[in-house]
């Protein structure tokens, strides 16, 4: 689960770390309050979506040269002036894609003086197990180029769960970082609520970028993105409250209702799979026989009839999908129940698109005796290869 800047902000600011003042509007009508409680000299507006390079996006429809999504300005009218631009416009940066981001929010926020630009960033190495720092002198820049151009100026190092953070990894923090003497000490307490924070809240990644140091040589959280892990988010009631579901894909709004595990793709070919390892394998025979996958679903081991057939009307709720293919090897899932499920779902929402059903394991025969009897138009498949080049010959005949 991913959280706007303006809330990461805050969740920061509980731990004690150091966040410019701001403050959070939804209506151009606002901005003149929000101005004027900051005060200025300087403000800086900020877009509010979940995608990074805001401040080099464009807005659709904005002449050739537009200024972005984060906008400084020394004048309360312009502050106005930005908002009523921005709200309600649609903004494309290098994350979101041609199609962009509605903007519903922005952050209004005091200037702050910069002297330098840092990278700081957090996240769970899978590979250790630990949580992993990443920093470089080269804030503010996109950190993939600086891997790709320089990546001797990245330092990353772990942190052993048993011992947590320890006074060495604040001043690996400020020696990457080139600092010393007050600004060392203030990068090791920095480094040590991070961790707290990240720790505390079940964050995934923490981004830092820029963290600056300012005019009067301290150090400030100048923007922050961070993600949560949902698995942990039971634990965290006050998380829940921060989603913005406007920012999520409608489909995987309405598969995470029935526990399922779907991510929406670009491809033509939806696919109800039961299974990490075999959903992955689905999509990738999929392109293997020249076609693309328009979804990542897993209905797990133990889907009930109902789960199903939510998982069927979710695929067929997407307009670009062409054809279905349903892909179940039989554990703990039944065949059977995958085959009420699908008719049943068949039945509610209608079959516009060809419908390969491959089904092996528990209960097979009953599931295929089933589908035959169902008078559904299914195409049956034998085996995975049978399945994926039934379904794509179906797909491009259409």
């Amino acid at each position: 689960m991913n959280i706007h800047e303006y809330q990461a902000k805050a969740v920061l600011k509980e731990f004690g770390l150091p966040v410019s003042r701001g403050v959070a509007i939804f209506k151009p009508e606002e901005a003149a309050a929000a101005a004027d409680e900051l005060g200025g000299p300087v403000w800086v507006v900020k877009s509010q979506i979940h995608a990074g390079g805001r401040g080099k996006g464009t807005f659709k429809g904005a002449p050739a040269g537009a200024k972005g999504g984060v906008r400084v300005t020394k004048s309360k009218d312009e502050v106005v002036q930005f908002a009523s631009e921005m709200l309600g416009a649609t903004l494309v940066t290098v994350q979101t894609g041609e199609a962009g981001k509605q903007v519903n929010r922005l952050y209004i926020e005091e200037g702050a003086s910069i002297a330098a630009e840092f990278y700081l960033s957090m996240l769970v190495d899978r590979e250790t197990g630990r949580v992993a720092f990443v920093v470089s002198t080269e804030g503010g820049m996109d950190i993939e180029q600086v891997a790709h151009d320089t990546p001797e100026k990245i330092v990353t190092f772990s942190v052993d769960p048993a011992t947590g953070i320890m006074p060495h990894h604040g001043r690996a923090v400020a020696k990457a970082l080139g600092l010393s003497g007050p600004q060392a000490k203030e990068a090791g307490a920095l480094t040590e609520k991070l961790y707290a924070a990240f720790t505390a809240k079940d964050m995934s990644m923490l981004e830092i970028n820029p963290l600056v140091l300012t005019g009067d040589g301290g150090l400030k959280c100048l923007d922050a993105k961070i993600s949560f892990d949902s698995n942990a988010l039971y634990r965290h009631p006050d998380i829940v409250a921060l989603r913005d579901e406007t920012e999520e894909d409608a489909k995987e709004i309405e598969a995470s209702k029935y526990d399922l595990a779907y991510i929406a793709l670009d491809g033509t070919i939806g696919c109800m799979v039961n299974g990490a390892g075999l959903a992955m394998a689905t999509l990738d025979i999929i392109k293997l026989y020249g076609e693309e996958p328009a979804n990542f679903l897993d209905v797990g081991g133990g889907a009930s009839e109902e789960k199903v057939t939510a998982a069927f009307k979710i695929i067929t709720a997407d307009p670009q999908v062409k054809g279905i293919l349903v892909n179940i090897f039989g554990g703990i899932m039944k065949c059977d129940v995958i085959a009420r499920g699908v008719i049943a779902a068949v039945k509610a929402v209608g079959l516009e698109v060809p419908l390969v059903v491959r089904l092996e394991g528990t209960n097979v025969e009953e599931g295929k005796e089933i589908i035959r009897n169902s008078g559904l138009n299914v195409i049956p498949a034998d085996d995975l290869d049978d399945a994926a080049q039934k379904i794509v010959a179906a797909v491009k005949k259409g």
